[in-house]
């Protein structure tokens, strides 16, 4: 089993690198997705939250209102730390759970959003940041998600600097370029995780 981190920042493209991975065939551990799931209706992840940030962070439904919570930790680090400490050993053991259940000969992709800002690269064999300049990532966030300026800059601030992500990097995926430019790269990077398995 080869077990490699994939991060990236905000708008980078990191998502679209793991779909071209996971249809390749790595088997995927979505950080983001699992993150959702552990706080689902019901479950002691969303019960926690609650007990931390009120009822407020509610929608009518009963559901997690992501956008309201989001508005009160992004803007301050002190209660971003107090959500993190609720769901990420969550993920954790969550994440541990899918890579067990892969067989040996797989590659297991975690895409991790927040590998840098947490020190998680110890735990892969191997990191692949996605890669692209802030103003790259800015245009994607305001014309493709329809974000604000203001907020795409916020929660681009939020993350890991461009340096900091670099620095962890064992393989870097350009996509500064077109969609188009991306699949040959990371098909490139798909066969370099095929060899590290083949050797092991």
């Amino acid at each position: 089993m080869v077990k490699v981190g994939l991060t990236g920042g905000i708008g980078a493209g990191k998502s679209e690198v793991s779909r071209l991975l996971s249809s390749y065939g790595a088997v995927l551990v979505d950080a983001d997705r699992i993150a959702r799931e552990v706080v689902e209706p019901g479950t002691p992840g969303l019960a926690a939250v609650v007990a931390e940030f009120g009822e407020g962070v509610l929608t009518a439904e009963g559901a997690l209102d992501r956008p309201k919570l989001g508005g009160i930790v992004f803007a301050d680090p002190e209660r971003l730390r107090a959500l993190n400490a609720i769901v990420h050993p969550l993920v954790r053991d969550r994440s541990a759970a899918l890579e067990q259940a892969a067989g040996p000969d797989a590659v297991v992709v975690h895409d991790v959003p927040l590998l840098a800002e947490n020190g998680l690269a110890p735990l892969y064999d191997l990191v692949v940041v996605v890669d692209a300049a802030p103003e790259t990532q800015l245009d994607r966030l305001v014309r493709l998600r329809g974000m604000t300026e203001e907020d795409a800059r916020s929660r681009m601030a939020a993350q890991a600097t461009r340096e900091q992500r670099l620095a962890v990097a064992d393989v870097v995926i350009d996509n500064d370029g077109p969609l188009e430019a991306l699949e040959p790269r990371v098909r490139q990077v798909w066969e370099q995780l095929r060899q590290k398995i083949v050797k092991n």
